[in-house]
């Protein structure tokens, strides 16, 4: 049994792993329990621990596309592959600031902004302390993901009030290897401990799909029940092949294997936000509704999900209308923000790094 990794070895004792906890064996247990019993487990652990319902909204934007130095197999944006995805230049503050007014104006309580790149260098980082500070001053969330980081870069983000740090595992320490190469499983596992021990809320779950077994699925679910705590927000991704990628002829994941996935995750982390991710579109309204009565509570909305299609915003809101679920509200995310007034903050130009 693959004993779950660990965290950077600097950190307090109280943020290790505890390999006890969820042991693959025992998450694999629950994957092949009869399907009516697993939704009906990830259903009373749901209840229990979000009794209202609601559905997080958040919105994804692409800060600066393409031109990777990473080979992970699923990524149109690294250089290793021969996609249509060109490198491009950082977005504009302007309109990364009309993005995030958009978002909240159509119901996103986060906004998740996302860079390529192996890391951020330090003149970059100015860049995204300054447009942390300003979509904040909005009165949404905010959660980036620049790739690996450092101690100090930690430090700064969460300075500038950045709310949660998106890292995904992407697969199970067995798997990993034929995913990626220019990067290890414990380098990813020393970016979360980073980000933990600079007191910012992790956002971290992986991608399923990509030729693993059930049991490696089980593997990276253990993985993340087993850090200490467990991420607040898990996105469970749904591969959706791109032609030029080594995963571009990759056999289909079955849905109903999806809806597993989640339901699972939601048993064994029963307080995060378990969110379906990318390839909610390939899915379609019946596979997503059974991942919402798995225990699936956040979704991306919108357009665009970094470089591939997401639902538009109008169909997830005729699907929750017709699933008779509401969201979340951003009057929510303010509660727990002191010092947020809706007078200043609404109409807030704070000036963004150019």
């Amino acid at each position: 049994m693959p004993h779950p990794l660990t965290f950077h070895q600097t950190l307090p004792k109280a943020a290790m792993p505890t390999a006890s906890t969820w042991p693959v064996e025992d998450v694999l247990d629950l994957f092949e329990l009869p399907f009516n019993t697993l939704l009906f487990r990830a259903q009373e652990a749901h209840r229990a621990h979000f009794p209202e319902g609601d559905i997080e909204l958040s919105t994804l934007i692409s800060l600066k596309t393409g031109g990777c130095t990473e080979d992970c197999g699923y990524c149109s944006q690294s250089v290793h592959h021969d996609t249509s995805v060109r490198a491009s230049k950082m977005l504009s503050p302007e309109v990364v600031l009309e993005a995030a007014r958009k978002a909240k104006a159509n119901g996103a309580t986060r906004f998740c902004m996302g860079a390529s790149g192996r890391s951020p260098n330090d003149r970059d980082m100015e860049k995204y302390e300054a447009i942390v500070r300003s979509v904040k001053a909005l009165g949404l969330e905010t959660c980036v993901t620049l790739g690996m980081l450092r101690d100090d870069q930690a430090k700064r983000l969460k300075e500038a009030g950045l709310d949660y740090y998106n890292h995904n595992l992407d697969t199970s320490p067995t798997h990993y290897n034929h995913i990626t190469s220019t990067h290890s499983y414990q380098d990813r596992l020393d970016t979360l401990g980073r980000v933990r021990k600079a007191g910012l809320k992790i956002c971290c779950g992986g991608i399923v799909g990509m030729g693993e077994s059930r049991r490696q699925r089980a593997e990276l679910i253990s993985q993340l029940a087993n850090l200490n705590p467990y991420p607040e927000s898990v996105p469970i991704n749904h591969l959706v092949p791109i032609e030029g990628t080594p995963l571009a002829d990759v056999s289909p994941l079955d849905p109903l294997e999806f809806v597993r996935t989640i339901a699972v995750a939601r048993i064994v982390m029963p307080e995060a936000r378990v969110r379906m991710s990318a390839g909610r579109r390939e899915l379609g309204d019946t596979v997503q509704a059974l991942c919402f009565l798995a225990g699936a509570n956040s979704i991306f909305y919108g357009d665009k999900l970094l470089t591939t299609d997401n639902a538009e915003a109008e169909d997830d809101r005729v699907l929750l209308e017709k699933l008779g679920l509401k969201t979340r509200q951003v009057t929510e995310v303010k509660a727990r923000m002191p010092g947020l007034e809706d007078d200043h903050h609404e109409h807030s130009h704070a000036p963004l790094a150019g």
